[in-house]
C-alpha cells in the first residue's frame, strides 16, 4: 500500500467526470487500498479516486465507527429521501468547512471490492459522505454545492 497525493482545490482534473470500472481486479484493489490508506492519514471520512489523480469511478469511506470500511466502485444513487444541513470539508480543500444541505437518507448502488454487486442505504454521515465521494466522481467539487455565504475558513494558528 502506499500514501498517495490529493489534489487541491484549483487542481483542474477536479472538475473532470470519471470514468466507469469494467472490472474490479487486483489493480482496483490495490488502488482502494491506497485510498484508504491515504484517507486515513489525513484523517479523512471519505475519498474519491479523482482526489489521487486517478479518473475512475471509485470510493472509499470510513466513518470510524467500528464497522467494514466501504470500497465502491461505480457508485449509482437510486434514492434519496429528507434533507440535512451539515458542515463539510474536503480534503481536497483543507481547512475550508461549508455548509451544504444534502439528503439525510440515500440508496446507492455499486460493486464492491470483490466485485460483488451491493446496495447500501445510509443515512446522516454515511448519506453525506456518499453523495460528496460521488459528487467528485461527477466532477463536483465542495464549492459547488455549498449554500451561499457559507464558507469558512479554519485558522491554522488558533484551532477556530
Amino acid at each position: 500500500m502506499a500514501i498517495r497525493n490529493i489534489r487541491q482545490e484549483g487542481d483542474e482534473i477536479l472538475k473532470k467526470k470519471s470514468k466507469e470500472i469494467e472490472v474490479v481486479d487486483d489493480k482496483i484493489r490495490e488502488l482502494m487500498n491506497d485510498m484508504v490508506e491515504t484517507m486515513h492519514k489525513y484523517d479523512g471520512v471519505g475519498l474519491a479516486a479523482v482526489q489521487v489523480g486517478i479518473l475512475k469511478r471509485v470510493i472509499v469511506i470510513d466513518l470510524y465507527d467500528g464497522k467494514p470500511i466501504l470500497k465502491l466502485a461505480n457508485p449509482v444513487v437510486l434514492k434519496t429521501k429528507g434533507t440535512q444541513k451539515v458542515e463539510e470539508g474536503c480534503l481536497s480543500f483543507p481547512n475550508k468547512f461549508v455548509e451544504v444541505e444534502r439528503p439525510n437518507e440515500v440508496t446507492v448502488e455499486g460493486i464492491n471490492e470483490n466485485g460483488d454487486k451491493v446496495k447500501i442505504t445510509g443515512t446522516g454521515l454515511l448519506a453525506q459522505a456518499l453523495l460528496h465521494e460521488i459528487d467528485h466522481l461527477n466532477g463536483i467539487v465542495l464549492t459547488d454545492v455549498m449554500l451561499p455565504g457559507t464558507m469558512q475558513y479554519l485558522d491554522q494558528n488558533n484551532g477556530k
